[in-house]
């Protein structure tokens, strides 16, 4: 379970963006961050990774802190990052691109192969284009890759920024199927930020709207069915 608690975090000393934000993200469940742009969404993630440190607040890995731990060490504490923007390597292979994963562990070559051939296991299709450019590949099959590569290196909490940002309609509903797989089948806890709220709201198990950096509302899905009142009221 990932416990954010009363944070406060800016890219300034005296500037917050996140001002006494406060929720948690159940073992095995998907939990969508909403709101509007610059609300601290993103923020939030990139805190919670050690991009950013927190000016005060807590945040919290199965009851142990990690506030402000740096991020090479929240990857072997289980905690792994999917960013926005595209990151695969275009002009090394998806194979090369999976092992780019393996980074804390490079001297391990058992654990390694062991790993790709989870995820060729995973997504089939990786297994077919192994030694093809990742640059060629689909937007969603990229985005496989970024995800097959995060999975390297066996986390228990994903945080996920805009998985479908510039995604096809059709590519991107490939994308929630796999974070639902993912929830489902290998029992990840997830932490999704999303603009897409239409679609977070279809695969979350619990939701949390921001606004200026603090909880505006928060429930299941459900309890968002009437959006205009729940976004703009």
């Amino acid at each position: 379970m990932l416990e954010i608690n009363d944070l406060y975090v800016g890219y300034y000393e005296d500037l917050h963006i996140l001002r006494g934000l406060s929720l948690t993200a159940q073992t095995g469940k998907l939990t969508a961050i909403l709101g509007a742009n610059g609300v601290g969404k993103s923020t939030l993630l990139k805190a919670v990774y050690g991009f950013l440190k927190p000016h005060s607040g807590q945040v919290l890995l199965n009851g142990t802190e990690v506030t402000g731990t740096a991020t090479h060490e929240l990857i072997n504490l289980g905690i792994s990052y999917i960013p926005q923007q595209p990151g695969v390597f275009k002009h090394m292979s998806v194979r090369e691109n999976l092992m780019m994963g393996a980074w804390t562990f490079q001297k391990d070559k058992d654990r390694i192969e062991r790993k790709i051939d989870e995820n060729y296991q995973r997504f089939p299709i990786l297994h077919e284009k192994q030694h093809d450019h990742a640059g060629s590949l689909s937007g969603g099959q990229q985005r496989m890759v970024e995800i097959g590569r995060t999975l390297m290196t066996d986390p228990e909490v994903i945080l996920v920024d805009e998985p479908t940002a510039g995604l096809a309609k059709l590519l991107s509903e490939e994308v929630y199927e796999m974070l639902v797989n993912l929830r489902d089948e290998e029992g990840l806890t997830i932490l999704l930020v999303d603009q897409e709220i239409r679609e977070a709201l279809k695969i979350a198990d619990y939701v949390y709207v921001l606004e200026l950096g603090r909880n505006k509302f928060e429930g299941p899905p459900s309890d968002f069915d009437d959006l205009e009142k729940a976004f703009w009221a």
